[in-house]
């Protein structure tokens, strides 16, 4: 089992991050935010050709949403939103898929239950099937099953960091163990002792032996797929403090931080409907666009 690194995570107050992690309370306009995904996913779905609610498993929330590139055999790049764990779901971030298919990419964008009733470690299993379903079904839905990018935002990042870090042919003896060919962490959560300590976030129940074994600045990467992060100015110390940990704790990994100037945790993936946006060209690189 992981243990936690000594002097890995200061020592916090549970007040201190309520205010570091409570987005709701940090983010002025954090309900009209929320109001707005939806709104502008299912304007994408309208407007972009796709396969919806493609079950990459047993599990009714195992689905995921398939945006195709225009040209046969194009890098794939998985989205995971974020939401801590246990909230929010694929289809408010549909608008995440059309600035990354016009520039020449496949685009999928993935579901999983949600805790506590599906606790972290039963979620990042369901990423793993989806990875894996992807990789399987690449002939069939025409893109570069050698080429994919996994990305995710806050919970989603910390899953896409467990995906890079997943030994993918323990899991299934006919998938490459670089499974992951790029990782984009946007406001990762990479040490979840803090949340642990937060007590809007009691209800994932994160026991200091989930913790290490759920934290992926706990683990000793031992590939070197490349990871960018990025995270909004306007964002707390913690999660700025978070996105530094895994740069410093998987050097053979980190690439670059993307700083994002006036963002905030929730508008810190408008870049994705942004042509020309530091985020865009973050994904394009990993995407090798």
């Amino acid at each position: 089992m992981a243990k936690k690194p000594q002097s890995l995570t200061p020592t916090f107050t549970p007040a201190f991050c309520e205010a570091e992690y409570n987005n709701s309370l940090r983010v002025a306009d954090f309900l009209d935010v929320q109001a707005r995904w939806p709104v502008d996913a299912a304007l994408s779905r309208r407007t972009q050709s796709g396969q919806f609610n493609l079950h990459y498993g047993d599990n009714a929330a195992e689905t995921l949403d398939f945006f195709p590139s225009r040209r046969p055999g194009a890098p794939l790049f998985v989205f995971i939103h974020g939401g801590y764990w246990r909230a929010l779901n694929k289809s408010d971030f549909s608008w995440i898929a059309p600035a990354l298919v016009a520039q020449g990419a496949a685009v999928a964008i993935v579901d999983y239950g949600l805790a506590p009733a599906n606790p972290i470690e039963d979620i990042v299993r369901q990423m793993l099937r989806a990875h894996a379903w992807l990789y399987r079904n690449a002939d069939k839905l025409e893109f570069n099953r050698d080429h994919i990018v996994t990305g995710g935002h806050s919970a989603g990042g910390h899953l896409t960091a467990m995906m890079m870090a997943a030994r993918w042919q323990q899991w299934a003896p006919d998938l490459p163990s670089n499974l992951i060919k790029g990782g984009l962490g946007i406001s990762g959560l990479y040490d979840l002792e803090p949340l642990a300590m937060t007590p809007f976030l009691s209800i994932l129940g994160l026991t200091p032996e989930r913790v290490a074994l759920l934290s992926p600045a706990y683990f000793n990467s031992e590939s070197t797929t490349p990871l960018i992060t990025a995270v909004g100015g306007d964002e707390s110390s913690e999660f700025k403090r978070q996105s530094a940990l895994i740069a410093a704790r998987w050097p053979k990994n980190f690439v670059r931080n993307v700083p994002l100037p006036g963002r905030t945790h929730m508008s810190v993936c408008d870049g994705f409907a942004e042509p020309g946006s530091p985020l865009l060209q973050a994904a394009q690189e990993l995407l090798k666009l």
